[in-house]
């Protein structure tokens, strides 16, 4: 009778110990994060040059779709809103819920865009046109679980004769893939040019770099790809986060008289020269905005645009482009109209502020090179923003600069920077 109540006993331990082992599993191995999910996105770009827009479909498909999908819209840019599943549109925003396992949203996107009287930084001619990715594609906030993620590809229906460049390399015959790693729901990013196009490419510091202009453009193509062969390896040499590719696209009037920056690509009117007298560079000043990827806080303009004229100048002097007597000369009177400005801390850095700036950043890189003896620089501040990206503040910048030099950097003490220049620091 023992022995078969023993045995009873040993046959159900043997059956319940797994299940007790179940139970008994680590914390973390019960909170291993679910496998990520995925679905396809395809954009489908049509352009109509008679009408001045793009038309623009959402394609989503998989077993698993975001429940709701909420756009941030520029009513006068993106309108007639379309789709195959439940829309709610307000003035400034559209909210989509795409149904089952295959979802399709549409709308037109006016490529024009007027940034001041008669300056376009968004156009579409009858031959071309030359816009934002990013202005395409509004800005989406997602509804969705955290582990399902977008598989984007994009693709043009351009009219006979046309073609496009975009920051996306892409394989014959095949729509542009693209991944946003910081993003769940993958958007086009950064400057497009379709249409006749005139185009020059090169490596150059082993990135993939493009011209592109309208064919028939006053654009020195050649003449910047020799610039950037001076210049660009330098800023490749500080910025270890530069893009594989960069796309750099103009045009004459009537576009913006200026310079823009999106990601790994740029704008730049066609008659800026690639050297102003003042021995800045409106090409380089926004390959150092591609480079860093960086924006201030609330009174942090000033880091971002110092550093961009900073290393526009100092690119020049690096790669011979500028003697040394022009470069000092150039931050002397940086020096003289920065006095103009009363403080660094406003929202929006230009003219006397940025000129400010620049000669404050110069200052910082010789109190450092002289506090390590020269094993430091101001490259290394510069680097270490632009392997974070994002937000940068005064604070950040102290921290990073301190821990360059080894001690507090003098030259960016808050009292210094919010006092008028030549003030004694309080």
């Amino acid at each position: 009778m023992q022995t078969s109540l023993r045995a009873a006993f040993l046959h159900c331990v043997s059956f319940i110990l797994p299940f007790a082992s179940f139970l008994t599993l680590p914390a973390h191995a019960a909170s291993q994060p679910k496998p990520d999910l995925f679905y396809d996105l395809h954009y489908r770009a049509q352009f109509q040059p008679e009408a001045g827009t793009i038309h623009v479909e959402l394609h989503l498909k998989g077993n698993h779709l975001p429940r709701q999908l909420v756009l941030k819209i520029d009513p006068k840019r993106q309108r007639a809103f379309t789709s195959t599943d439940p829309l709610e549109t307000t003035a400034k925003s559209v909210t989509w819920q795409p149904q089952g396992k295959s979802a399709r949203l549409a709308y037109d996107f006016v490529v024009n865009h007027e940034r001041s009287s008669g300056a376009f930084d968004s156009l579409m001619t009858k031959d071309w046109a030359l816009f934002r990715g990013d202005r395409m594609v509004p800005k989406v906030s997602v509804t969705a679980p955290r582990n399902l993620k977008s598989h984007a590809t994009l693709e043009f229906v351009l009219p006979k004769g046309w073609s496009a460049l975009t920051p996306y390399e892409r394989e014959s015959g095949e729509p542009r893939t693209f991944d946003d790693p910081k993003r769940r729901f993958d958007r086009p990013q950064g400057w497009m040019i379709v249409g006749k196009l005139g185009t020059r490419s090169e490596q150059i510091a082993d990135i993939h770099t493009i011209i592109a202009s309208p064919a028939g453009e006053d654009t020195r193509r050649q003449d910047t790809l020799a610039f950037l062969n001076w210049n660009l390896p330098l800023l490749a040499g500080i910025f270890q986060s530069f893009p594989s590719r960069l796309l750099i696209v103009s045009a004459g009037d009537p576009m913006w008289r200026g310079g823009l920056s999106a990601p790994a690509s740029l704008f730049v009117h066609s008659h800026r020269p690639l050297i102003s007298e003042n021995r800045t560079s409106t090409l380089l000043h926004e390959l150092v905005h591609v480079a860093m990827g960086i924006h201030g806080d609330h009174e942090s303009d000033w880091i971002v645009e110092g550093f961009a004229e900073f290393y526009s100048i100092e690119s020049l002097r690096r790669s011979g482009a500028i003697s040394k007597d022009r470069y000092d000369d150039a931050m002397q009177k940086l020096g003289s109209w920065g006095s103009r400005a009363p403080t660094l801390f406003v929202k929006s850095s230009a003219g006397a502020t940025t000129a400010r700036a620049v000669v404050v950043l110069h200052k910082a890189d010789d109190e450092i090179r002289r506090a390590t003896g020269g094993k430091g620089s101001l490259d290394d501040v510069a680097r270490e923003l632009a392997h974070r990206q994002g937000k940068v503040s005064l604070p950040l910048l102290q921290s990073i600069a301190e821990k360059v030099a080894g001690r507090r950097v003098q030259s960016l003490e808050r009292t210094q920077l919010s006092a008028p220049p030549g003030s004694p620091a309080r």
